[in-house]
Formats: structure tokens, C-alpha cells, sequence
């Protein structure tokens, strides 16, 4: 495909970046570490660190992987964490010791973390104590051999620290009894490291910087290998897109997690090059106390998920907040809806912005221009050094104006599926194009529009469930004969989950099965309409016809 989007980039955006500038992700960390050296690296809960203490603080750890653990260059460091200090210092600090990172969400049920561990081969994981009853139950049957346990206040001053960990314990009570006797503090990992030196490691290109763990159309959870050279290209096509929109000193808000790859790169790398003051939340579902922590900094750029940016609207504080310095407003990880966005200019006075990627791109593909006059429906343009292609069926690519599936070619995609070359080759034509999935139409400008999803995936809030899953733990609950799964529009998170169950035991009742779901699943993938039928629709040889149920569903929508 003639790349028609080139025409219609902004001014100052280049056609092409050059991987080649940075050699990994922790050139990147310490050149911004000398560059930016007193400016403020991270603030969460008013704590700030700057660059400089960031960049000691990672070598404090890494130097605990190398000389105190004895890690094997290659070995996968798992975190577990929200978004707390601590994480920004151990990510940099294994990526620069020449680990790999293997993000955890810290709401996995003990099921999906024992599958994630066992299938990346993790030998450490930093945990935060809210969440180590959950990894108590797994980690005997995991090859993790060493602990790191911290707290929420752990890197807060004192007295602060030491009432913020009391009162998560004790007050609140959320973080229920563990047992890990061997496990180590991360403090103390951190001091243990200050007594060694950080080796220096040659980091290369296509060493794997992450294990980033997704679904498929199978359901299995599957590690996306993102290497150095992946990322560092996404961080630099994100950084040229937005540069020429930003002056001066750049505070960005950050309350998507950093274990999700939007948050991740976009907000951790590509403002780490910046020299941002990065404001991490720790729980923006406590809309009242981020609308308070908004209030205390003129920030410059935000990202999010479109049902994050509709909560904060609908908090009556929020329009209160000092909007005068903002200058991005970055939404991604799910479709932002024209009444979100709308809604969005007229109260901050900038437009909302809609983002388009996928773990398997690092994740950006497309993004709008930063300075787009009206909400357009469209994901945007492809960022520099990227190729789409929209194509049928057959993989035949298709004339400009007709609908087919975006399929994508950069260096910021994926090296494959880890250990899972059959369901690598299923997703990358032979000419090196990664199949999304998704059914679009680029215009005569070269704008993107997502028409639909081809694959069966659900987005609930910007999180990914796979139906088959799901399904598998319905069917596993007493009672359940056959069921099947599928996403239904919902104006809060754009999908909930939708359960079809023929019983086989009538008494058998919804409750019974969401609480059966809730012993396997993490909440966003449990079914949140559950319909009960006497058959499901198959085809001939005896497959359930989601595609069907889902037709069955827009027909009766209002």
C-alpha cells in the first residue's frame, strides 16, 4: 500500500526513525539519568525521586540480581506491582543487568499467575504484600526460586512510610496473611545491592527486554517477546509524534498500570526520553482521591482508557482542575467513544486523542495528530517507520476504501510468541506483516478506522478476555452441560462479559456460577450477564457459533 498517510502527517513529524539511535532500553535510562539529573524522575504519594536517585536505585537492584541472586544473563525477573516506585526501579534495574521482564497483573487469580510463571520461566519475582497470599498458593509448583516482598510505603520517608504500611495492614486490612519465609524485603534487596557494583552487561537489539503476556483466539495466555530494538523503535515513533506539540518541562499522569504495555511505553519510556516528571497513581479507581491529586499538578499530558476519562467527567472536582498546561490527552487500549471525547474538549479546553496498538506492536500503531480540531472516529495515522496493509481472507491486499483486516509491518513488531512458533506463524504473513485481527478502512488521507474485531476478543476497560478462557472455567463449574462466551456493548466499560449456559442441573443459578468465575478469574473477566438456554447455535460438525449469539445480540439491542 502507497503510504497515502505521509501527506497528512503533522508538521515536524518525521517519515522514518532510526532504531540504531539508542542500543537498548537502558542506554535510553542512563542517558536521560545524565541529561535530566536533578529534575524529578517519578512522584506517587508525594514522594519524589529524580533521575539521578532513580538511576541509583536501579543499579541498586540490578547489582542485587547479579552479584547476591547470581541470575544467568537472560533470566526473567517477574513484577507484580501497581504503580509504586518501586517498580520504575526494579524494570530498569533488570533490564539494565541484561534480564528479561515478565509483567503480572496483580489481580491475577492464582491459576493465571502459576501459567504466566511456569510459561516464562521466571526465576525471581518482586511482589507487593498486598498480592503474596496469591503467590503462596503457586510458587511450589513455579521455577521462581527467590522472593522480593515490598510494601506500599516502603520507599516513602519516615514517619510516612511507616503509617502508610500500618495502615494498609491494619486499618484497612488489605493484605491478607502469606507465608513466604524465604522471601526478602525490598529494601533490604536494595541495600544488599549498594554493596556491589552493577557489571556492565552488552545488551543488544534482539535481546528480549520483555515477556509481555497476551491471549489469543485460543485463550491461552501467550508471552509477546518485545525485544530492546521493539521498544526502543515504539518509544522513538511515539516520541517524534508528540515532540513537536511539547516545550519545556513535561508532567505527565500515569494511571494506567505500568505492567500494561500502553502505560508502559507510552507513558514510562517515551516521557523517560522527555525528562517528564511521571505521576504515577497507585488506584485510579478511587476517582475522588485522583481528581485530588490531579489538583496539585499542572501537568502537560495524560493517557488512558476511554471508561477512565468518562469517570473522571462525571466527578464534579474535576472541571475545578487547572487545565492551562495541558497539552496531550492520549486515549488507547480500547475505542474512545465521540460523547467521552466531546465532553473531554469542553471541559479541558484540548481535544481527546485516540491511540491505536497491540502488545504484539510494543504497542503504538496509529496515533491522531495531537492537534486535531474535532473528534474524527478514526485511530489515526500510522506512526513513522511503520507500513499497514488492509487485507481479505486469502491475505490479497485490498483497493483504498474497502474494509478488510489491518495487517502491520515495523520495527516495532514483535519478535513471536514465546516457545509458540506455531501460533506466531498463524499471526505473521510470509512477507512479515502482523495480522491484528481487527477489520479496517484507511481513506484517501491515510486515516485508519476500525470497522470491527475480526477475532473473538472481549475489551473490558481496556483489558483483554478471551472467550475461551472463560469458558473453560464456566464449564468446569458443577451443573454447566455447554456454554459460550462473547462481549456485549456496555456504556461504562465499552464490553462486559456474556455467558450463553445450557445446564444440565436446572437448580443450577447465575450467583453460583459468577462465584465459581470468581475463583479463576480476575474481575474484569468474569461474566457480568449470565443467560440461560436450552440449546447453543452449532455448526454441522458441532461448533458453537459465537458469531451467531453475537448477531442474536445487535439485532435486539435498543
Amino acid at each position: 500500500m502507497d503510504k497515502v498517510w505521509l501527506k497528512s502527517f503533522p508538521a515536524g513529524v518525521p517519515a522514518e526513525i532510526d532504531p540504531s539511535e539508542f542500543r537498548s532500553i537502558g542506554d535510553v535510562f542512563e542517558r536521560s539519568c545524565r541529561e535530566f539529573a536533578d529534575r524529578d524522575a517519578y512522584v506517587c504519594m508525594g514522594k519524589a525521586i529524580s533521575f539521578t536517585e532513580t538511576e541509583r536505585l536501579s543499579a541498586a537492584f540490578a547489582a542485587y540480581l547479579q552479584s547476591v541472586l547470581g541470575l544467568a544473563p537472560g533470566s526473567r525477573v517477574a513484577l507484580m506491582m501497581p504503580n509504586v516506585l518501586q517498580y520504575p526501579v526494579a524494570m530498569f534495574g533488570a533490564l539494565r543487568a541484561g534480564y528479561t521482564v515478565v509483567n503480572c497483573n496483580p489481580l491475577y487469580t492464582p491459576r493465571e499467575l502459576e501459567h504466566q510463571l511456569v510459561d516464562s520461566g521466571a526465576e525471581v519475582i518482586v511482589v507487593l504484600e498486598n498480592f503474596a497470599s496469591t503467590l503462596q498458593q503457586v510458587l511450589a509448583r513455579t521455577p521462581v526460586r527467590h522472593v522480593v516482598v515490598t510494601a506500599l510505603g516502603d520507599m516513602l520517608p519516615a514517619p510516612k512510610g511507616w503509617l502508610v504500611n500500618f495502615v494498609v495492614r491494619h486499618v484497612k486490612k488489605m493484605v491478607p496473611l502469606f507465608e513466604l519465609p524465604d522471601a526478602v524485603r525490598f529494601n533490604d534487596a536494595l541495600k544488599l545491592g549498594r554493596g556491589h557494583a552493577l557489571n556492565p552487561v552488552n545488551v543488544v537489539h534482539e535481546d528480549i527486554a520483555f515477556l509481555q503476556y497476551t491471549g489469543g483466539t485460543t485463550g491461552v495466555a501467550k508471552g509477546a517477546m518485545l525485544t530492546h530494538r521493539n521498544i526502543v523503535a515504539n518509544m522513538l515513533q511515539a516520541d517524534a509524534w508528540i515532540k513537536p506539540f511539547l516545550t519545556g518541562q513535561q508532567i505527565v499522569i500515569t494511571a494506567l498500570p505500568l505492567y500494561h504495555i500502553f502505560a508502559l511505553t507510552a507513558n514510562c519510556l517515551v516521557f523517560l526520553k522527555l525528562g517528564a516528571r511521571n505521576v504515577l497513581i497507585t488506584n485510579p479507581r478511587d476517582i475522588p482521591g485522583f481528581v485530588k491529586e490531579l489538583s496539585k499538578h499542572r501537568f502537560t499530558a495524560i493517557t488512558g482508557v476511554n471508561t477512565l476519562f468518562n469517570a473522571l467527567l462525571n466527578n464534579a472536582d474535576f472541571a475545578r482542575v487547572d487545565f492551562s498546561a495541558l497539552r496531550v490527552s492520549l486515549g488507547g487500549g480500547m475505542a474512545v467513544q465521540r460523547a467521552v471525547a466531546e465532553r473531554w474538549k469542553k471541559v479541558t479546553g484540548r481535544p481527546l486523542i485516540e491511540a491505536y496498538g497491540l502488545t504484539e506492536t510494543s504497542p503504538a500503531v496509529c496515533i491522531n495528530p495531537p492537534d486535531q480540531a474535532e473528534f474524527s472516529g478514526a485511530i489515526g495515522l500510522p506512526v513513522p517507520s511503520t507500513e499497514i496493509s488492509i487485507r481479505n481472507d486469502e491475505g490479497v491486499e485490498l483497493p483504498m476504501g474497502e474494509a478488510g483486516e489491518l495487517c502491520v509491518r515495523g520495527p516495532q513488531v514483535m519478535k513471536g510468541y514465546y516457545r509458540r512458533p506455531e501460533e506466531t506463524a498463524k499471526v505473521m504473513t510470509p512477507d512479515g506483516y502482523l495480522r491484528t485481527g481487527d477489520v479496517a478502512i484507511v481513506d484517501e488521507t491515510g486515516f485508519v478506522k476500525i470497522v470491527d474485531r475480526k477475532k473473538d476478543m472481549i475489551l473490558v476497560s481496556g483489558f483483554n478476555v478471551y472467550p475461551n478462557e472463560v469458558e473453560e472455567v464456566i464449564v468446569d463449574c458443577e451443573g454447566v452441560l455447554e456454554c459460550c462466551v462473547i462481549g456485549v456493548a456496555d456504556e461504562h466499560s465499552g464490553e462486559v462479559v456474556k455467558a450463553y449456559v445450557v445446564r444440565k442441573d436446572m437448580t443450577l443459578t447465575t450467583e453460583q456460577i459468577i462465584v465459581h468465575c470468581r475463583t479463576q478469574l480476575t474481575a474484569y473477566k468474569i461474566p457480568r450477564q449470565v443467560e440461560f438456554r436450552d440449546e447453543l447455535p452449532k455448526t454441522n460438525v458441532g461448533k458453537i457459533l459465537r458469531r451467531a449469539l453475537k448477531e442474536e445480540t445487535q439485532k435486539t439491542r435498543p
